[in-house]
């Protein structure tokens, strides 16, 4: 968040904008709001950065944040979209990863930063986060949205989304 109090308000109200995907996070929660500012002139600038450079909600969220801020009384917004450095789930906040478990999706677990460079294909363990039994098994890479996987678990027999770590 901004130091500045004109730059830390613009936040704020973007901040508040939900994932079109995932309502329980916010853009701030999935790091996906990178920066904003506050030119001599007024206008305001946003930076975010998608999941994915693909990523369908994109446009949403952008649109979005253009109509939090208008609301909030700024004129001359404009929204653009960082995609250097890549997103990552390192960016995601803890709260944001504890919205996602309360909702019925497992967060990423492990860091993007610590993984060594190359493919290592290792069978991961992931935490059901309806009962926390370990007992799960990939259905499908992808589940429904291009940044989860769609997992089951084999004690409560319940299907779950998995948050990929990217």
């Amino acid at each position: 968040m901004p130091s500045d109090p004109a730059s830390a308000r613009v936040w704020e109200v973007a901040a508040t904008v939900t994932d079109p995907e995932i309502p329980v996070l916010t853009i701030e929660d999935l790091g996906v709001l990178r920066s904003v500012e506050i030119g001599d002139d007024g206008a305001v600038r946003v930076q975010l950065t998608p999941t994915y450079s693909g990523c369908p909600a994109l446009d949403a969220m952008r649109d979005d944040v253009l109509l939090a801020l208008t609301h909030a009384g700024y004129d001359d917004v404009r929204v653009d979209l960082v995609l250097a450095p890549a997103w990552t789930t390192d960016w995601m906040s803890e709260a944001g990863k504890e919205k996602l478990r309360t909702y019925g999706i497992q967060a990423p677990t492990g860091s993007a930063a610590a993984r060594p460079a190359g493919p290592v294909r290792v069978q991961l363990a992931v935490k059901c986060p309806r009962c926390d039994s370990l007992n799960t098994r990939e259905l499908a890479r992808f589940g429904s949205t291009s940044c989860k996987a769609l997992y089951e678990c084999r004690d409560c027999l319940e299907p779950f989304d998995y948050f990929k770590v990217l």
